[in-house]
């Protein structure tokens, strides 16, 4: 299977888990293609001033790869500075959030898997 990059659904989410502005979804597969062992593998773009809230992963896990700026990752409340190829981890039952605090463009790649 090929899923073309313009066949990908994107979708923007303002305030996303009370964060600041809005958030750029592009979701490469649905829930269907994870075949339920997980709910999400996309692209988040943040633009700059861009945030997701704080919130606890009850039942999943959710991992981040950073392909592009250098976001600002709450890592259950210790504050850590990531950069392009850094790999942030947020396991069940935790807490998390995400900003981009610069001048220029944050790109991850999420994947939420079930617990």
């Amino acid at each position: 299977m090929v899923i073309k990059s313009e066949n990908c659904k994107t979708e923007d989410r303002e305030n996303m888990r009370g964060g600041d502005g809005v958030v750029k979804m592009t979701h490469f597969v649905g829930k269907d293609e994870l075949l339920g062992k997980g709910r999400l593998f996309s692209r988040i773009t943040l633009e700059p001033g861009c945030s997701i809230g704080r919130h606890v992963h009850e039942g999943d896990s959710e991992i981040f790869v950073v392909e592009r700026g250098c976001p600002t990752y709450d890592d259950g409340g210790t504050l850590v500075e990531a950069k392009p190829g850094d790999v942030l981890v947020c396991p069940a039952e935790t807490s998390h959030s995400i900003a981009n605090n610069t001048d220029e463009t944050v790109d991850i790649i999420a994947l939420i898997v079930y617990a």
